[in-house]
């Protein structure tokens, strides 16, 4: 048997999962008297997908934003490839190569896909201000190059028919694909899922479905999601971690989760054969 755990594996689809990315240590978060996240330790491992589940106000989203530098807890250690994470603000952790999607949607309204796509190249931008104004030599260069990135992103999410069209007027599942494109503009070593398929209907999720596991497979892509829909969560996860009051009551293979008598008595209910 592999341990997962330690990385090192592949999969049963072909996949190779590397050592480990990232290290939850021990982690605490409150908010005044309120213990959002009590004391929970998880590992990531490069070229997985990592499903973090659990019922509303487990603590989920907060973690995430452990992750991502929009909280820093009181207690526990952050770990990204081997070194320990002094705390960070959101832009400094983006830098380090990590992005994330929004459970509620998060976008220009008014500017067009191909817009708010390209703010996701933001980081990767060597270029002052004074050059982008003037937009010659180095910086027209740097732009042209970051357009051929964001087109290829939108080619592979298959949204070119709207790339000019103003995502204000977009219907909720496009919006979401077009999230998601800006964060793969990044180029992210770790990617953040908050719930990427709510809201969605089965056929919306079934690309989304598909867009996350090509993701993974063709640019190798790390991915970290918090997900409701237990279907998809099975199906796309490599490992699963269980989230409850804050607590972690459950860790390991979606197989494992599965059969957890806490995990079944406080989240899922029934056993899924």
């Amino acid at each position: 048997m592999n341990d997962l755990t330690g990385g090192n594996y592949t999969t049963e689809d072909g996949r190779k999962i590397g050592n480990t990315m990232m290290e939850m240590k021990n982690i605490t978060l409150r908010f005044g008297g309120v213990v959002a996240i009590k004391d929970i330790s998880f590992d990531i491992n490069e070229g997985e997908i990592r499903a973090i589940i659990g019922p509303n106000g487990a603590g989920k989203s907060s973690m995430l934003n452990v992750i991502s530098g929009f909280y820093n807890p009181q207690e526990g250690e952050v770990w990204f490839h081997g070194k320990k994470r002094a705390p960070m603000r959101p832009y400094q952790v983006a830098r380090q190569g990590i992005a994330r999607t929004f459970q509620n949607i998060a976008l220009f309204e008014g500017m067009s896909v191909l817009d708010n796509v390209m703010t996701g190249r933001l980081t990767q931008m060597k270029s002052g201000m004074l050059s982008q104004m003037i937009w010659k030599g180095k910086a027209e260069k740097e732009e042209t190059e970051n357009r051929e990135v964001v087109e290829k992103i939108i080619d592979f999410l298959e949204i070119q028919a709207i790339r000019k069209t103003p995502v204000g007027r977009l219907p909720y599942g496009l919006k979401k694909r077009v999230e998601l494109a800006r964060a793969m503009a990044a180029e992210p070593k770790l990617l953040l899922l908050d719930e990427p398929m709510a809201g969605m209907n089965v056929e919306e999720k079934e690309d989304m479905s598909r867009f996350i596991l090509s993701m993974n497979d063709e640019f190798g892509t790390t991915i970290a999601l918090i997900e409701h829909d237990m279907g998809v969560v099975m199906d796309l996860s490599d490992r699963v971690v269980v989230m409850d009051y804050g607590k972690k009551i459950g860790d390991g293979t979606p197989d494992d989760v599965r059969n957890n008598q806490e995990v079944i008595d406080a989240y899922l209910g029934v056993a899924h054969d």
